[in-house]
């Protein structure tokens, strides 16, 4: 069992990251990665919500399961991480406001963030049991906010270089999150066990 859970954790983390190998969530990838500390934040909010909907993912897929509604599951899905966006919304709003307003559009965007729904329909799709599922959703958010954060901190330091003035702005940071990605794809022949 802590053999699964430790594949299941680094494969999330690096080998099937989300960000670089799976390209799910690329939005507020792009978006909120001009600065560590909004990407720190946004990796963080990614996480609990991938967490949480993980877990109650795996309740409601059962209950749509015992009263043959499985082909509800995504709209189901899709509820649960709403509510919790909004959860998160309210709490930041309330507690960090600085952190509120540097995540900006993108903190209610986690709600149509495709990795989010990702997490929670592979969860299904790869039969994971209970604590699989909780330990998928946290460590596909620590790989997400480990790609936003790495990625952010290239942003900072690409303020400062020299590049072709053709590659200012977004392609930059396009070019950019491409040599990451396959820096990434490095750990793809990766074998735990």
């Amino acid at each position: 069992m802590l053999t699964s859970l430790l594949s299941i954790s680094l494969g999330a983390i690096l080998i099937n990251n989300f960000i670089f190998s799976q390209f799910l969530g690329c939005c507020p990838f792009l978006g909120v990665s001009q600065k560590v500390d909004s990407a720190i934040g946004m990796g963080l909010a990614v996480t609990f919500v991938m967490g949480l909907s993980s877990a109650l993912g795996y309740v409601v897929n059962l209950i749509l399961i015992k009263f043959g509604l499985e082909y509800m599951q995504t709209l189901a899905f899709i509820l649960i991480i709403a509510s919790l966006v909004q959860l998160v919304e309210m709490f930041l709003k309330k507690s960090i406001p600085s952190l509120y307003s540097a995540l900006g559009i993108y903190l209610p965007l986690i709600t149509t963030n495709c990795a989010v729904l990702g997490v929670v329909l592979l969860n299904v799709q790869n039969n994971y049991n209970f604590i699989e599922s909780v330990v998928y959703g946290i460590t596909g958010g620590l790989g997400f906010m480990l790609a936003i954060v790495l990625f952010a901190s290239v942003r900072e330091r690409l303020q400062f270089a020299e590049y072709p003035k053709s590659f200012e702005g977004f392609p930059i940071a396009l070019v950019s999150a491409g040599l990451l990605a396959l820096a990434f794809m490095g750990f793809s022949g990766m074998k735990i066990w």
